[in-house]
């Protein structure tokens, strides 16, 4: 398993829009790191390093958080839980961490990526996709960032269920009833039931 990357953040102490306005002119970006213990941190960080990491880690991949508090540094393995954007700019303004042991599973849900093109489709059948993302459940560092569907050989009339994703070893989708990700249906076959929605 490689090793986890860091980004690295300062305790800030200012709150509120006035502060928060001076550190974004200035090309930081306010945030919070809230522990798995329920206490937060309040934080703040250079725009471009946050940018990059993000390009690499999303809201599904977790990484280490080192807090700088005037000299003394600890470090937090974290997802992104929440960013918000500016939205004209299109930059970070505000982002929430979300801290992690390591040694527990969690539940992110992680975007569907489908891949190739079904022979189903190429005679004349449509597809039909029911989830854009699902629920799954690992320890942090085993999430994956995406999930890859191939619907090469997905015919008229087959679908793929969530049960039949493939994941890596230790990933799991979480469902009360399994449920239908993509089909290819036609004018003739009904769409299967999509079942219950994923916990």
């Amino acid at each position: 398993m490689s090793e986890m990357k860091t980004l690295c953040v300062e305790k800030r102490s200012g709150f509120g829009k006035g502060p928060n306005r001076r550190l974004r002119a200035q090309a930081l970006v306010p945030g919070v790191y809230y522990a798995a213990d329920g206490t937060n941190v309040p934080v703040q960080m250079p725009a471009l390093p946050l940018s990059k990491m993000y390009e690499q880690v999303g809201r599904t991949n977790v990484f280490n958080l080192e807090i700088s508090d005037n000299g003394v540094k600890t470090t937090h393995p974290v997802f992104v839980w929440d960013a918000q954007y500016h939205p004209v700019k299109n930059v970070f303004t505000h982002v929430d961490f979300y801290g992690v042991d390591l040694n527990k599973e969690i539940r992110v849900d992680v975007p569907l990526e489908f891949t190739g093109v079904s022979k189903g489709v190429k005679l004349g059948g449509t597809l039909e996709t029911y989830r854009e993302i699902v629920t799954l459940s690992a320890r942090p560092q085993l999430m994956p960032r995406k999930v890859s569907v191939d619907i090469t050989n997905l015919d008229l009339g087959q679908s793929i269920k969530a049960s039949e994703l493939a994941l890596p070893e230790g990933v799991h989708v979480v469902f009360k009833t399994d449920f239908t990700v993509v089909a290819v249906v036609t004018e003739q076959n009904e769409a299967p039931a999509e079942g219950e929605s994923a916990a």
